[in-house]
């Protein structure tokens, strides 16, 4: 007669997912794999498309491609392969377009008349209120996303913010100067840190920190970005866990 307290010394062994669990599993682990690539794939379709439906309205009738293709292989063949009122849409015309047209933009930008005519432009809008406006918006929004200067953050570091004992990550971008660095009661320097919020790190917050309160990191800025982005998840890995972190 077995008791309640009776221990069974041969347990029943663990009983195998049956074949809807495993099935539910592969599925999981299938989507994981595929819903990445997928939506990758589809972002960048959808990016094409939008170009192309922005900018080959504005290419004349006779260099659209169905136009150009029934030049080169004639009518006849065009209307046998592909039906005589089949308007071609080859994605991605419109990217080229573009690019070509970007590229030849700039490089009309960089010389003496280029520099010259888009002063002259930037003069005449700021003469119109409204339209002066939002020209020096979009204008200041592509200089920061897109200008190749050698304006970038210097290094990653750990102040001590939004009180002492709390450690965030931040970004050195220049030492302070100025009315800023003037007026500033602090005994040394200071260093204007840009400290990013998860998992935007564009948005954030400019803050000024006395040079000693500023501990920099020995990783890399790219690297301190991926902690920022994935909410402390990705840590890369340490180049000389003895080395003593440096002092700003």
């Amino acid at each position: 007669m077995n008791t309640p307290f009776e221990f069974n010394d041969h347990p029943d062994p663990p009983r195998r997912p049956g074949i809807f669990a495993r099935l539910r599993s592969s599925f999981l682990t299938g989507l994981v794999v595929i819903a990445p690539v997928g939506l990758t794939i589809w972002l960048i379709w959808t990016v094409i498309g939008w170009v192309d439906s922005f900018v080959l309205p504005f290419i004349p009738q006779a260099y659209q491609p169905d136009v150009v293709l029934r030049a080169l292989i004639g009518d006849e063949l065009y209307a046998r392969w592909l039906g005589d009122d089949t308007q071609l849409h080859i994605r991605g015309v419109g990217v080229v377009i573009f690019l070509l047209f970007t590229i030849v933009v700039g490089w009309l930008a960089k010389g003496f008349i280029g520099r010259s005519l888009i002063r002259w432009a930037e003069g005449l809008v700021d003469r119109m209120p409204v339209v002066r406006s939002v020209y020096n918006g979009v204008k200041q929004l592509a200089e920061t996303v897109f200008a190749q200067s050698e304006s970038s953050f210097e290094k990653a570091c750990l102040i001590q913010y939004p009180r002492k004992g709390i450690w965030a990550i931040g970004f050195i971008s220049t030492t302070a100067r100025g009315e800023i660095a003037g007026r500033a009661e602090t005994s040394g320097g200071l260093l204007s840190v840009f400290v990013p919020t998860t998992p935007n790190p564009t948005s954030g917050f400019l803050l000024f920190f006395p040079q000693e309160d500023v501990i920099e990191l020995d990783m890399t800025v790219e690297d301190a970005a991926k902690l920022v982005i994935s909410a402390g998840l990705v840590y890369p890995n340490p180049k000389d866990p003895t080395k003593p972190a440096k002092q700003g």
